[in-house]
């Protein structure tokens, strides 16, 4: 019996494909219908769960945030096609240091805890220009009314940021969305402290600090970055005490002169050998302090020999540490030498009275101001010395060299001796490294990065911050009689009253009275450094320690995606928490994108303001536009932004649509479709399709889909989108199309050849659609709605099957797998000939000889009718050769009044 083939009117559709339009339909429609949902009723095996990346709320986004998401959308859309239950959440990163930041800016304001707070206070953004603001006092106002403003500020940020990354197409579950500053994510950052309090893995010290003087806070190790500036060497000479001998020790910080503690120098330099177990005298400050030997000290760097401050980097505290050397603290946490008294026992000198005259004049000064000063003081001869010359013996050398700063900071960093709260890390650094090596990373070596990062740890993690906008560290100190704080003797809140507030919630056993009093209790001041709560992001989308069945459901998952310069920050932590907390992996598989490049191959950054930002672009190029640049780039590999990709991905979108209207167009009868017992189990269109050439095709087509779904299933995106689309234009519209429409339209051959390219047509754009779905999800649901939603009864091309090879099992293999490519050789031929003789390829040919080479003549023989016909070929004859492929031996052409328009 026969069927009709559905088809549709293509002047019932636009000329053009509207894709503003589309987007914020079908945008409605997904959220109308959950088409992202996440089924919480389906089991762990069945499931497909994304660590999302909560990007940093503190602005604007970037085309950093489309490229690097987009990569995520990409995978989760085509595991949900493959049938799995996605879990794809969306956080943001809401509180820290970039946030506190941008609030100050915004508002021009600074946060004093002192002040009281102003109810019902509302600013308004601040106008002014960046120069005013440096001479416009900032307006101060309390911690209370500084939350709140960060509160409004990123309030905002995340509605923009979720409008944004729905209209780029983010297949996101938002019913699944979070904040890191919201009661759940307190909630669990506080369990996550208890528990690691409670196992002896944090624990809190006085010790000296990583300290940016800006933002007045403690820092990590993996907060910091080395940048190089310029500096200069400044050669002092010391004394050797009780004698005559000196030595020039090379420095460039001799504004912590007045903090050194020691002297070292390698034990094998035979320069200083003799001075060992000595003392030496520092210059202007008459201060007597061991030389020692280190295997640390560099002899090729400077002099050799260097001076031990407390604390100029990582070594002096090494030192400090390990020859119990006194502690000279003389930078403050406003980054200003502080006010110190010469001749005590913390600071002794042979000299009071000239040293405390020599550092009168640092007290209060910042730090660039007291190293001009002391280079002054230096130049001028030693009063008192035995020695009349002055301790700098020659003027400073510039060099260029690295300093240790905050990513996001101004200045150098300070090591400034504090209180603060830690993880341990460093005796769980080989479970870490080996935790490394069980997760598989995209591309493999960016596993390397991370075990670089981890061989080279120095330090536990520093946890707590002296900010506001944050998640408090639930901490409670006793005070003692006399009123001083014991913080040996922490006071923690049961778990069941998470979150909360030490600064403004009481412990158990004490009333609100009692705080700041003797014999009452203080707050721990302090936050959660902002990666305390973003490595928790897999147990907070899990729920983990508050519902454990939702836990087993979601730990550990499957995929984290994020990029490549947070490897030592956002992927260890995870790692290391995920350690800590249960002894596992947080989740099977790390995708890292790379970095988006401008023209001149430099990194896009705010800072160095040549960022893109991404409306204009989709305005311009339409989102699927916008997600084909970012889907071509491969992980691990940095991206230039470059237009000209914009402008192929719309050429793809604008094509799908166009051959979608000719395909869906074409009309046939279903009569005369294979009744072999497989053709009858199978669809109908499928069991029609009986053409030589258009099996050939579907050979191919089923060759694609097993190299796009390889791809896919090694997170290779990018080399599934260009078998896909260099399938699409070269085997599909650009060859199979061409060859097969005089036939879909019968305008050549029989019915049921008509009815083989007609089905085989929509097959092939059946297929296509969805193997672009991922990738284009605007343009693939436009299309797929106009036929497929009604025929497949799945309203959604998102949530259709993702294309199987055994589908085109039914369609009988061609007698000759290179068929297709045979038509496709000799059309080429034809049109070529065309060409030399001054035709178009829409030329008609009046008469034709066709020389074929012998090998060839029984395998085109089934698809020369579909050659000939797309060539308007009107009389022609078959010559046998023995040369290769395909010769023109005659060709005459139409007039070209009779060439179509």
């Amino acid at each position: 019996m026969s069927q009709p083939i559905a088809t549709l009117d293509p002047a019932a559709l636009p000329a053009h494909f509207d894709g503003a339009a589309a987007e914020t339909r079908w945008n409605e429609e997904w959220q109308r219908t959950g088409a992202y949902a996440w089924d919480a009723a389906r089991g762990r095996d069945q499931s497909f769960v994304i660590d999302t990346p909560p990007p940093t709320v503190s602005g604007s986004l970037h085309m950093g945030h489309v490229f690097s998401y987009t990569h995520t959308d990409v995978i989760a859309r085509q595991r949900r096609m493959l049938g799995l239950n996605v879990f794809y959440p969306m956080g943001w990163d809401d509180n820290g240091l970039p946030t506190e930041r941008r609030v100050q800016n915004f508002f021009h304001v600074r946060c004093d805890p002192k002040l009281p707070y102003e109810p019902q206070l509302a600013l308004e953004q601040s106008q002014l220009s960046e120069q005013q603001r440096r001479k416009t006092p900032p307006r101060v106002v309390s911690r209370r009314n500084f939350i709140e403003l960060c509160r409004h500020v990123t309030n905002q940020d995340e509605r923009a940021f979720e409008q944004l990354f729905r209209r780029i197409g983010l297949s996101v579950d938002w019913t699944q969305s979070y904040a890191t500053i919201d009661d759940h994510c307190r909630h669990l950052a506080q369990l996550s402290f208890l528990d690691l309090f409670g196992k002896g893995h944090a624990y809190t010290l006085e010790a000296p600090t990583m300290w940016d003087v800006d933002f007045q806070t403690a820092l990590a190790q993996a907060d910091l970055k080395d940048e190089e500036r310029a500096g200069a060497y400044h050669d002092l000479e010391f004394g050797v005490e009780g004698s005559t001998e000196s030595f020039v020790i090379s420095t460039t910080r001799p504004e912590l002169l007045p903090a050194c503690v020691g002297v070292t120098a390698r034990p094998d330099d035979a320069r200083y050998q003799k001075f060992f177990g000595r003392r030496a005298l520092t210059p202007l400050f008459r201060v007597p302090v061991p030389i020692f030997p280190s295997e640390l000290a560099d002899p090729d760097k400077g002099t050799g020999i260097l001076m031990v401050c407390t604390f100029g980097d990582q070594s002096d505290v090494l030192w400090w540490r390990e020859h119990a050397l006194p502690l000279r603290q003389i930078i403050g946490r406003d980054g200003r030498l502080l006010p110190v008294v010469y001749g005590s026992e913390q600071y002794p000198s042979i000299d009071p009275s000239a040293a405390n005259a020599a550092y009168t004049q640092l007290a209060g000064k910042s730090v660039s101001q007291a190293q001009r000063r002391i280079v002054e003081l230096l130049r001028e001869p030693a009063a008192g010395a035995r020695s009349q010359r002055a301790p700098l013996v020659a003027e400073p050398r510039p060099i260029r060299h690295s300093v240790k700063m905050y990513e996001k900071g101004e200045r150098p960093l300070e090591f400034i001796s504090t209180r603060q709260w830690f993880v341990q890390l460093m005796k769980h650094k080989q479970a870490l490294l080996a935790a490394g090596e069980l997760i598989r990373w995209h591309p493999e070596f960016m596993g390397v990065r991370y075990g670089n990062w981890t061989e080279n740890l120095q330090l536990d993690w520093c946890v707590s911050r002296q900010r506001y906008f944050g998640v408090p560290i639930p901490v409670w100190y006793p005070l003692k009689s006399d009123g001083s704080v014991d913080y040996q003797a922490p006071i923690l809140p049961a778990a069941a009253t998470l979150p909360i507030d030490p600064m403004s919630h009481v412990p158990a056993g004490f009333d609100p009275g009692q705080r700041g009093k003797p014999g009452g209790f203080i707050g721990d001041p302090d936050v959660f450094d902002t990666w305390f709560t973003s490595s928790l992001t897999p147990q907070i989308s899990s729920h983990w320690l508050l519902d454990p069945v939702r836990h087993g459901k979601l730990f550990p998952a499957d995929l984290r995606p994020q990029s490549h310069e947070i490897i030592r920050t956002w992927a260890f932590y995870t790692i290391a928490k995920a350690l800590l907390h249960e002894g596992k992996l947080p989740w099977h598989h790390v995708a890292v994108s790379g970095w988006i490049l401008d023209p001149d191959r430099k990194k896009m950054s705010k800072s160095l303001g040549n960022v893109v930002t991404p409306m204009q672009l989709l305005e311009d190029f339409g989102a699927d536009g916008v997600r084909y640049w970012a889907a071509s780039a491969r992980l691990g590999t940095d991206t230039a932004f470059d237009e000209k990709v914009f402008k192929v991905g719309r050429r793809l979108v604008t094509k799908l649509f166009n051959a979608g209207k000719f395909v869906l167009a074409q009309a046939a009868d279903s009569q005369g479709a294979a009744d072999s017992p497989q053709a009858a189990a199978a669809p109908r269109l499928e069991r029609a399709i009986n053409h030589e050439l258009d099996r050939a095709f579907v050979a191919e087509l089923r060759a694609l889909i097993e190299r796009v779904s390889a791809s896919f299933q090694n997170f290779e995106f990018a080399q599934a989108l260009q078998h896909t689309e260099q399938f699409f234009w070269s085997r599909f519209t650009d060859a199979y199309l061409e060859l097969a429409k005089f036939r879909a339209r019968g305008e050549v051959g029989d019915a049921a050849g008509r009815v083989s390219a007609v089905a085989t047509l929509r097959l092939g754009l059946d297929v296509l659609l969805r193997l672009f779905a991922p990738v284009l999800p605007y343009i693939t649901e436009e299309v797929w709605s106009w036929a497929f939603a009604q025929e497949s009864g799945q309203p959604s091309i998102h949530r259709a099957p993702w294309p199987a090879a055994q589908e085109l099992a039914s369609v009988e293999p061609p007698a000759y797998p290179e068929s297709l490519q045979l038509a496709i050789d000799a059309l080429a031929t034809l049109h070529k000939a065309k060409t030399d003789r001054g035709g178009s390829a829409g030329r008609p040919v009046e008469k034709l000889d066709l020389l074929i080479d012998s090998s060839s003549v029984a395998r085109v023989q089934a698809v020369l009718a579909d050659v000939f016909a797309s060539a308007r070929v009107r009389e022609h004859r078959m010559i046998e050769s023995a040369t290769p492929g395909f010769t023109v031996a005659e060709m005459v052409l139409a007039p070209k009044l009779e060439e179509p328009a």
